[in-house]
């Protein structure tokens, strides 16, 4: 019986998988620490009303609001009704089915999109577009689009 070795085929695309991972969780710790120095929420919540604002009636059920971000079901439940209480998003029943719920985008949901978008925009700029010239950002833009499904 032969056993399966552990260690990669190819130790170069484990290298780049960490660096990745790395780069990403860096990047958006910055962009995070930039938004909570100006005193706003976490990117999370920017996100999440994002969405909200470009969806259908600027509603969305809680599952589809999950597959537009990048938050698991739970922190989605928990960011909704963070989101509710302080008055951005609003519950509601779902038309279609009295035992769903849907989240609808609040004017104070959108207006806390507004005021957050001059920082966030100057965070993307500052910690990631500086540091790459356009031929860098076509090549990753064409690496990640092959992660992508």
């Amino acid at each position: 019986m032969s056993e399966k070795s552990c260690e990669p085929s190819d130790p170069t695309m484990v290298d780049a998988w960490a660096r990745l991972q790395r780069a990403s969780g860096a990047v958006l710790s910055r962009v995070e620490a930039r938004l909570k120095a100006e005193g706003f929420p976490p990117l999370g919540w920017y996100d999440v009303l994002l969405e909200l604002r470009r969806a259908e009636n600027r509603t969305l059920r809680p599952v589809d609001i999950e597959k537009r971000t990048l938050l698991a079901q739970y922190n989605v439940s928990r960011l909704i009704d963070r989101l509710a209480a302080a008055g951005y998003v609003e519950k509601l029943k779902a038309p279609d089915d009295r035992r769903g719920v849907v989240v609808r985008l609040l004017p104070e949901g959108e207006s806390l999109l507004k005021s957050m978008w001059p920082v966030y925009r100057q965070a993307i700029e500052t910690e990631f577009a500086t540091r790459l010239d356009a031929e860098d950002a076509e090549a990753l833009w064409k690496i990640l689009t092959k992660l992508l499904p």
